[in-house]
């Protein structure tokens, strides 16, 4: 093993054994190299008369650059745009967004949580977090409704095995105790496991309440214990998109922080679809634990791991898309033109309830609970999802997700409010005809 990894290892034992027991064996052997990034960091600082480190073109004292390329990157200067970020992210706004995790979660007050580190999306976290804590063969336990991107990050390319429970009980709300039998019977079966909540959820649009939260944080809580390590992977994805009064407003990351040694929580959050900015590929992997310092040795040997991970992968994230994060977050008019698209999504979500409310429309599905994100999900009635999928793409020119034998998963976030109505008449339509044709 090399001696970085060796040092990074020592670190994290020390400041909390049992997340160091909780790495991979690949998450052991990472480390952040000390050789050409290091010593041109240093150089940055230092070389002011002459710097010839790094593996860039500079000519007039910044990035060179082609005019057709920063033409069409006004307000940018190159070296903002053009430059390599550092693999971890640009300091300035790794800064600014563990700032924002605070103040969108006051229970994460008086709580230690890492500097975040950027990752291209939240599915390249989900890469680093599997590459950090799982080894083949190992646990991981999602609710039945969940992103089949999952299955592919963990079981295909990590060869983890994915266990499922029901996400919704009897009444309608999150299934606490299919949690918590999921949670123990794993534990006993190999002693650690890691668990993916994704609030709101993709593909139901469901998210927490208030009143769920406690039994949620007591199931994960009294399942853990010496020899029963859990690592809580929070995809927040689609955080604070929230259409009711009643869904928990905060990250369940942030009750989780610092809660117990046998417990990692991993947030993973980013602009992608939180601030609208998809194709920018900036999102955020943050960890937190009970014995941790802010940027203290533990956490840094983490990121430095991360780190290490994100450098043997793609070298770095996307300057630009850093420096045009980092810009709209210090804007002074940015929440208030956030706030006013997330007013767009409100209202396309309750005109869903509202066209939902024909009980026509009950003798052919009913719809999951959703209260919160870009989507929503109809359990057909002896109907087949893929066949009314393509009946309707087919006749009338709509497109959903069939999500199984019988869901069919409709992105309301993408829909116009005046056409929400039309688009459920259609799907209507076509599955009243299918289910008399029997």
């Amino acid at each position: 093993m090399n001696p970085l990894a060796v040092e990074l290892n020592k670190a994290i034992e020390k400041a909390e054994p049992c997340v160091h027991g909780m790495l991979s064996s690949l998450g052991k052997r990472l480390f952040f190299p000390r050789g050409i990034l290091t010593q041109t960091a240093e150089a940055k600082e230092k070389a002011d008369r002459h710097n010839a480190t790094i593996g860039i073109a500079r000519e007039n004292g910044q990035a060179m650059n082609l005019d057709v390329l920063m033409d069409n990157i006004p307000g940018v200067v190159p070296d903002d745009a053009l430059d390599y970020a550092p693999a971890t992210g640009v300091p300035a706004l790794r800064r600014i967004w563990r700032s924002e995790i605070y103040r969108k979660n006051p229970s994460l007050k008086n709580k230690s949580i890492s500097l975040p580190v950027v990752t291209s999306g939240i599915t390249h976290g989900l890469t680093l977090a599997g590459q950090l804590f799982l080894d083949p063969g190992d646990i991981v336990i999602v609710p039945d409704k969940f992103w089949g991107n999952y299955r592919l990050s963990y079981e295909t390319i990590i060869g983890a095995e994915i266990r499922t429970f029901p996400l919704f009980d009897n009444n309608g709300g999150f299934n606490v105790e299919g949690l918590s039998a999921r949670l123990n019977e794993s534990l006993d079966a190999r002693g650690k496991v890691l668990l993916v909540l994704n609030f709101p959820n993709n593909p139901t649009g469901y998210s927490l309440l208030k009143s769920e939260v406690e039994p949620v944080v007591e199931s994960i809580r009294s399942a853990s214990g010496p020899g029963r390590d859990i690592v809580v992977i929070s995809d927040d994805a689609y955080f604070g998109l929230l259409y009711s009064e009643d869904a928990y407003e905060e990250s369940i990351f942030a009750r989780l922080a610092s809660l117990d040694e046998h417990i990692i929580p991993v947030k993973l959050d980013g602009a992608t679809k939180e601030h609208f900015a998809w194709g920018l590929r900036v999102g955020f992997i943050t960890f937190s634990a009970s014995g941790g310092v802010p940027d203290g040795e533990f956490y840094q040997a983490l990121e430095k791991k991360t780190g290490g991970a994100i450098r043997g992968g793609i070298s770095n994230c996307s300057r630009l898309s850093q420096t045009v994060i980092l810009k709209a977050l210090e804007n002074e008019s940015f929440a208030d033109q956030r706030d006013e698209k997330f007013r767009v999504l409100e209202r396309r979500a309750l005109k869903v309830k509202e066209a939902l409310a024909n009980p026509a429309y009950d003798e052919v599905w009913e719809p999951y609970p959703f209260n919160a994100g870009y989507f929503m999900c109809l359990k057909l009635k002896n109907i087949n999802a893929e066949e009314l999928r393509c009946s309707m793409l087919d006749r009338f020119g709509v497109g959903v997700i069939a999500s199984g034998n019988n869901d069919l998963r409709i992105a309301f976030s993408c829909l116009d409010v005046d056409d929400i109505p039309d688009l459920f008449d259609i799907m209507f339509t076509c599955a009243l005809e299918m289910k008399h044709r029997g």
